[in-house]
């Protein structure tokens, strides 16, 4: 009958082979020029307001002090999901066979950081340094870890510092869960960590 379009039922396989048929030739990616963004700025500062700017807190602290601050920061806390050797914190053993589920009343994450970006105050963090990818998510609050002198300039820079990396999860992290999206009413904890605090050793 004229005017009315025959029915086609495609497969998965179907519609994988007519996707790759179809695909659109590669392009190149852009040649950036970094040094275009460089700036003489103070990174740790700069990293500093930029975490207070999203809505973390940040720290300069000793390694040996981790204990008595998360103490003093969080003392309510007593479901606690430590994966940093450099705090002997931890009421929760986390194992890469760790179901995400058996983690919803998480008081409080502590994970390490690889990298911090001055720029926006992001912080690197891979399944590596989490085990559960979920937990920095799943926790009510989330303590970083992060070695002051693995902060760098912009996210050009972070991309080329992660670039050889294994290929497994990783997120930059910037400050705790927030939207605006409904009514551009700021919400935090939406989604994930209702605070985020950063201790820089």
């Amino acid at each position: 009958m004229n005017g009315i379009k025959k029915e086609i039922k495609m497969g998965r396989e179907a519609i994988l082979q007519s996707i790759k048929k179809n695909k659109p030739d590669l392009l190149p990616l852009p040649q950036i020029n970094e040094k275009a963004f460089d700036e003489d700025i103070n990174l740790l500062e700069v990293f500093k307001n930029n975490i207070a700017l999203v809505g973390g807190s940040i720290k300069e602290i000793e390694t040996k002090a981790i204990d008595a601050e998360i103490k003093t920061l969080y003392p309510n806390a007593t479901q606690i999901a430590n994966t940093s050797a450099k705090t002997s914190l931890g009421s929760i053993k986390i194992s890469k066979n760790t179901d995400p589920h058996s983690l919803e009343h998480i008081d409080l994450a502590i994970v390490e950081g690889e990298l911090g970006v001055s720029e926006n105050g992001a912080i690197w963090v891979t399944a590596y340094n989490s085990i559960v990818r979920a937990l920095p998510f799943i926790t009510n609050d989330l303590v970083i870890i992060l070695e002051k002198d693995k902060i760098c300039l912009h996210m050009l820079q972070a991309y080329s510092l992660i670039d050889k990396r294994e290929r497994d999860f990783g997120v930059f992290i910037s400050g705790p869960s927030k939207t605006a999206d409904i009514e551009q009413c700021l919400v935090v904890g939406a989604h994930g960590a209702m605070s985020l605090t950063v201790l820089l050793v």
